[in-house]
């Protein structure tokens, strides 16, 4: 053979075929520095942080944001947020790193913790390419993950989840406007939309409905606890009728739901 060596897209199309396989993808950053950067794309798509000690060890094994494989990952999952601080989020933070994100998940749920988080500052608009934000915390108030919304300019589909009430909670009340000043370019938010708050979805409502620009939601899923909750509710689909495809309301109270498929536009 003349040429003994496959192209690098004949080498990288191979190990794609190996994208579910961490082990395979593993051996393949063994085989030759060639094919590490392509293996590393999938070994590092999904990053989960569940422990603090987790994100301690990303932070000794990758010193330097810049030169971490934090830039490959796509999605990143957060169940420490407590121990995240506004100094990781500053330039040359870990944070940072993680550039590139299409789906973010800070899950909080608990008053329990050691250090429970009080803010989600830290957080706002570390990547710009963000098109999904699951948020599950019980200490955080509306306002707060309202500002956190308004952070990424991309997103489309969010989901808030919130159980039971803390010392941190805002008693259901909004908390006037928002602390952080309104971004240039606010987002679409032409997904999903799924609600579950035992405080009751009236307090998130009433901030997704000021977003500048407006919502533009294609299915809404939400469940309502109490008597104002539907009022609340029924804003958001008012205000997503042109975009609405689908709509599943469990009414707690009443110990049924509501699916409706909007037609096809």
């Amino acid at each position: 053979m003349s040429n003994p060596y496959l192209p690098q897209e004949i080498l990288d199309h191979t190990v794609d075929l190996l994208r579910d396989d961490q082990d395979a993808l593993k051996e393949c950053c063994l085989v030759s520095k060639s094919w590490i950067p392509r293996a590393r794309e999938h070994l590092f798509a999904k990053i989960e942080f569940n422990l603090e000690k987790h994100l301690e060890s990303w932070k000794k094994t990758f010193p330097d944001p810049s030169t971490s494989p934090a830039h490959h990952a796509k999605t990143l999952i957060i169940r420490c947020a407590h121990a995240v601080t506004a100094a990781d989020a500053e330039a040359g933070g870990w944070i940072r790193g993680f550039s590139r994100l299409v789906r973010l998940e800070i899950d909080s749920p608990g008053s329990y913790l050691p250090e429970p988080i009080s803010s989600f500052t830290p957080f706002h608009g570390f990547s710009s390419t963000v098109k999904y934000l699951l948020v599950h915390s019980a200490i955080i108030p509306p306002p707060q993950i309202y500002n956190l919304i308004l952070s990424f300019p991309l997103l489309e589909d969010l989901t808030v989840i919130r159980n039971g009430i803390s010392v941190y909670d805002d008693g259901g009340s909004s908390g006037g406007p928002p602390a952080v000043v309104q971004p240039s370019n606010p987002p679409a938010l032409t997904g999903s939309l799924r609600l579950s708050l035992d405080t009751g979805v009236g307090p998130i409502s009433s901030e997704l409905v000021s977003i500048p620009g407006g919502i533009h939601f294609r299915n809404i899923t939400s469940t309502l606890r109490y008597g104002e909750d539907l009022f609340a509710t029924m804003v958001l689909v008012g205000l997503c009728s042109h975009t609405l495809e689908s709509l599943d309301i469990a009414c707690c109270l009443m110990s049924t739901s509501i699916w409706y498929p909007f037609p096809h536009r």
